[in-house]
């Protein structure tokens, strides 16, 4: 079947949102939504508050534009939160697989596939990151000065190896890259090592990396968060089995395991309170479409915090 729709003007979006029952105040403020945010991005938000199981799926009765416009920017906020947690969580990760190896193995221990599996694409990550680093051939210096002073520095002053050592390289690669590498260490011994800096086992922390490497994705690329289920589901600890029970496909099993790595790479990290103020300050979401459970804020594992479960809009942990 061949795809035939026309494109429609501003003005043809709000008639067609109009015409399946949804309110509009300001036909004006709404066209500049739909102009700098899209219809599609917020139709999205809009099936939220249709009646997806009637012809046309008109919506319900009462629904006003700015409620889709209120969801939209609650998913946004929740982006935001979550983005901010996972890049501190992604530091701490990347520091303790350099920490331990370099310990290990010395400096350049990246440059050595005997420390992987052979299943690794060795070879891929050593080109991955000299492209990272604008090298075009092996031996050689960047031929055009990188972005990052702590590269140039290097090269400047060093010819041999012709990668910089661990520390340097770790802050040029993503977390979806030190993802893999933990994955495919060969020594058990050291992905337990790095694993036990944040209180869990090897095979679960590195699910819980491959998750957040994904959720992470979703965030940089603005996709919506607030009610996907995730395609890959977190592998549940055992000391959070109580507090998840069979939920680990959706936001709350992530907040769960994002508040646990944050009290480790954090103590005192407030992040549970900002997740609350964002839920009490959107109240028209149900936190029940994220699986969170009724009264979830009153268990142990999150009152459990000596920080009261309180904080003003403008105050970050």
């Amino acid at each position: 079947m061949k795809f035939t729709k026309e494109p429609l003007t501003l003005s043809g979006q709000l008639s067609k949102l109009v015409g399946r029952g949804l309110q509009v105040a300001d036909k004006s403020r709404a066209e500049h939504y739909l102009r700098f945010i899209g219809y599609y991005r917020l139709s999205a938000y809009a099936l939220a508050f249709q009646q997806s199981h009637l012809p046309d799926k008109p919506f319900q009765a009462g629904t006003r534009f700015d409620d889709i416009l209120d969801l939209y920017r609650f998913d946004r906020e929740l982006r935001l939160l979550t983005m901010d947690a996972i890049e501190r969580i992604e530091v701490a990760v990347r520091t303790c697989i350099v920490n331990e190896m370099c310990h290990r193995h010395g400096a350049h221990w990246f440059m050595t596939g005997e420390h992987f599996y052979p299943r690794y694409a060795h070879d891929t990550l050593l080109r991955k990151i000299e492209k990272e680093l604008g090298i075009r051939e092996r031996a050689t210096a960047p031929r055009r000065p990188h972005n990052e002073t702590f590269i140039n520095h290097y090269y400047e002053k060093y010819g041999e190896p012709h990668l910089p050592p661990a520390w340097m390289v770790a802050e040029t690669l993503s977390l979806g890259v030190w993802s893999q590498i933990f994955e495919n260490l060969r020594s058990g011994d050291e992905r337990k090592a790095v694993a036990a800096n944040f209180g869990t086992d090897e095979a679960i922390f590195s699910n819980w990396l491959h998750v957040l490497t994904y959720i992470r994705n979703i965030c940089a690329h603005h996709g919506r968060l607030w009610n996907r289920q995730f395609v890959i589901k977190l592998k549940v600890a055992k000391r959070h089995q109580h507090v998840l029970g069979s939920t680990n496909d959706r936001y709350y099993a992530l907040a769960v395991v994002i508040e646990d790595l944050m009290r480790r790479v954090a103590p005192g990290t407030g992040w549970h309170l900002r997740l609350h103020h964002l839920l009490q300050t959107h109240a028209f979401v149900s936190p029940a479409v994220m699986r969170f459970p009724q009264q979830w804020q009153d268990h142990e594992f999150w009152s459990g915090s000596t920080t009261p479960l309180a904080l003003p809009s403008n105050k970050r942990p």
